[in-house]
């Protein structure tokens, strides 16, 4: 069972939950992403009645697909799907999910949320030392950015498998299997909502 920790030492990374990448109409949107919107925003709510500090992760890249991995720039050319491009509509998060004036964001060009950003000067400015991470995809943006938080010597992080997904089940579950591996920790939403007082 995971436990909660108060604002100083804990904070929430939402990852990706944008138009393009969870909703229906999104141009890359998984349908596990539409799933597990629900659970994405109580984790939220929970998270802001203990105190934790919100961290939202999100893609925005340029329109041209200059900033985008070599792999993905075929998705920019003229007439393709440019995902998430900054000022569109898939790049804003999904409905029900909104940024608070206490809350921050994190812009991102790649999987990981600590690749070529401020995150970890940002989270060690605030004394966190505990991570909790939700949103889309497992094997992509919440696995590198696990395993960066992992080898940046984060105390406690935590995935909650029912408020993460991937394009298939199987997917998810394997990915969940080897960040267990390395010592995260990945209980349910009612799981990790539970009343605790461990560190």
């Amino acid at each position: 069972m995971a436990a909660y920790h108060t604002r100083s030492t804990s904070a929430l990374l939402v990852i990706d939950m944008q138009n393009d990448f969870v909703s229906a109409g999104g141009s890359v949107h998984i349908d596990a992403g539409v799933a597990i919107v629900p659970n994405v925003i109580k984790a939220v709510e929970v998270a802001r009645r203990r105190g934790i500090l919100i961290i939202w992760v999100v893609r925005e890249h340029d329109p041209l697909g200059r900033d985008v991995e070599l792999f993905r720039r075929h998705w920019y050319a003229e007439g393709k799907l440019k995902p998430s491009s900054k000022g569109s509509k898939g790049a804003e998060l999904v409905d029900g999910l909104v940024i608070k004036d206490e809350d921050y964001k994190v812009v991102k060009t790649r999987f990981s949320a600590f690749f070529a950003t401020n995150l970890h000067s940002v989270l060690q400015a605030e004394g966190i030392d505990s991570l909790v991470v939700v949103g889309v995809q497992t094997p992509n943006c919440i696995r590198q950015t696990v395993f960066d938080a992992v080898g940046l010597d984060y105390k406690s992080v935590t995935v909650i498998v029912d408020a993460t997904a991937a394009a298939t089940p199987d997917v998810h579950a394997a990915n969940v299997y080897d960040m267990k591996n390395i010592g995260v920790v990945t209980p349910t939403l009612e799981e990790w909502c539970e009343p605790s007082t461990s560190v």
